[in-house]
């Protein structure tokens, strides 16, 4: 067989299997709604706006050993802003509001939206990170990674 019907796991992968759910551990769509530990699933993951602590308050995982880095950002600014001109303009053209209903409907929606959505993605990427085990390639003895 071929193709992804006949596809096997690599014996090195070590993904779990999607059946044995740790226990305790939120999936990844909860703890990045949610904000809460992909370990535990205490709340608080993060510490500002969009800046995570540095370890859950309730099982002490660090979470400064993932590398989440802006990724989901420049994404989601191109979503978000895609979306919100849409809206602005099918309303602009439904009601003809003047410039500063605009103004004072868009800027914070438009705030909003970006930082809950850069939280949700960061969150999803660490939340992905912790369960697949991500770490660096390091090479073993044999020079082979």
């Amino acid at each position: 067989m071929s193709g992804a019907a006949g596809a096997r796991r690599s014996p090195r992968t070590k993904l779990p299997d999607e059946s044995q759910a740790q226990k305790g551990q939120p999936p990844i769509w909860r703890a990045a709604l949610f904000a809460t530990c992909p370990e535990c699933g205490a709340p608080g993951l993060f510490e500002g706006p969009a800046r995570f602590r540095e370890r859950c308050s309730a099982c002490g995982l660090d979470f400064g050993r993932y590398n989440v880095g802006d990724g989901p950002a420049a994404f989601l600014t191109l979503i978000v802003g895609a979306l919100l001109i849409m809206l602005a303009l099918l309303l602009d053209a439904a009601v003809r509001p003047p410039l500063w209903v605009h103004v004072i409907l868009w800027v914070p929606l438009t705030l909003v939206a970006v930082l809950y959505g850069l939280r949700v993605g960061k969150a999803a990427l660490l939340a992905s990170e912790h369960q697949r085990q991500a770490a660096e390639g390091k090479l073993s003895d044999d020079g082979k990674p």
